[in-house]
């Protein structure tokens, strides 16, 4: 087997800088992601050095990376507690397409984009990031706050919708049937709907599939369910990350216990890729003439975004500190906003340019939020207070 000596070389540059900036993050008692996110763009087309041999396998460290963080994100909830949650957060749903799908749409509007660009950029701004709101979550060790359920709630909640918008986005960009729409947003909410319920009733069945004393069993079984299942979820044009984010739920006690341990290491590497390969997606050069119209935008809708986390909160009874947690760990964009720009490729081309910056300032800047606007919880889920832990 061949292997390129440049892409060793790329490659192994990037771990090394990903470690500097993340231990001076740490130093900072900072999350590394904001961080993580300018190296990308300092490695991308105008920035200070090119990594053209590694920028393919990044693309799909990327895509694991995202479906790993749901995973872990899973395995911190049981599927009983969490379907009680989501139950509870309908309104809060409701609520987060007004606040932040408006904004887009208006913007769009403004901007002369037609049908298809509006409908694409209000998609744009309605959908946060799960990948680094659950890195972010983890980073901060909030885990166990008594707002986090309020945000995983609506993080699904976005993605069920997104099961519904990506195959209508993709039939309209394409000039296909009404009835083409139909059909594959039906096929696409009906099959996350059955995996909800498939989990609910026989997803404890998962972990005897998993389940060996062996570490190294452990991790290749859980991985290898983990890529079929968000495998089967992106074939129906619904989310990776849910598909993840399920075979999580499903793993309870010392399972997920161990699962977490073996996992931890894995997901750290990939979770890293993931975050440059969004900022080697970003063209500084095209960025540069839309630049005060993404920052009104994003200035915008992470105040919406701090009232969808807000509102969502407040339905768990959670003091007000913890409803500001909730909603500045929302504010973050990013892979599925890329991903929706990307669906109506160059029919319009103010918007690919537009959407990279609006998610780059969002993802680096709503970390920093995150992080500056409450102090962190240190401790584990139990018990759930609201208050920080002395700790």
């Amino acid at each position: 087997m061949d292997v390129s000596a440049a892409f060793l070389l790329e490659f192994g540059l990037i771990l090394i800088v990903l470690s500097l900036v993340g231990a001076l993050a740490r130093r900072w008692t900072l999350s590394p992601v904001p961080l993580y996110l300018l190296t990308g763009l300092a490695l991308g087309e105008d920035g200070i050095v090119r990594v053209p041999e590694a920028g393919e396998f990044v693309g799909i460290g990327a895509a694991i990376g995202v479906v790993l963080l749901l995973l872990a994100l899973g395995l911190e909830f049981s599927i009983a507690e969490f379907t009680t949650s989501m139950r509870r957060h309908v309104p809060s749903a409701v609520a987060d397409v007004a606040l932040n799908a408006v904004p887009g749409a208006l913007a769009g509007w403004l901007l002369g984009l037609n049908g298809v660009g509006i409908l694409a950029l209000a998609g744009a701004t309605y959908i946060s990031s799960s990948g680094i709101i659950a890195r972010l979550l983890g980073d901060l060790r909030r885990l166990g706050n008594r707002e986090t359920p309020a945000v995983l709630a609506v993080l699904v909640l976005e993605d069920f919708a997104m099961a519904a918008y990506l195959p209508l986005l993709s039939v309209v960009a394409v000039g296909g049937a009404w009835w083409q729409a139909v059909l594959w947003t039906a096929i696409a909410v009906g099959a996350l709907v059955a995996a909800f319920a498939g989990s609910y009733r026989w997803g404890h069945h998962v972990g005897r599939v998993v389940a060996h004393p062996e570490a190294e069993q452990l991790m290749l079984r859980l991985l290898g369910v983990t890529l079929v299942v968000a495998a089967l979820a992106e074939s129906v044009h619904a989310s990776a990350a849910v598909g993840a984010f399920l075979v999580g739920l499903t793993l309870t006690g010392e399972a997920a216990d161990r699962a977490r341990a073996v996992m931890e290491p894995l997901r750290d590497l990939f979770a890293a890729v993931f975050f440059v390969a969004i900022g080697l997606s970003v063209s500084l050069s095209a960025m540069a003439p839309l630049l005060p119209a993404a920052m009104a935008l994003a200035a915008l809708t992470a105040v919406t975004k701090v009232a969808t986390g807000w509102y969502a909160a407040s339905r768990d009874g959670v003091a007000v500190r913890g409803r500001v947690r909730a909603g500045t760990a929302l504010i973050a964009r990013g892979e599925f906003s890329i991903i929706i720009v990307g669906l109506i490729g160059p029919r319009e081309e103010r918007l690919i340019p537009l959407v990279s910056a609006y998610v780059l300032i969002l993802a680096v800047v709503g970390p920093l939020l995150t992080r500056f606007t409450a102090l962190p919880v240190a401790r584990k889920r139990a018990p759930r207070d609201d208050r920080p832990s002395s700790s």
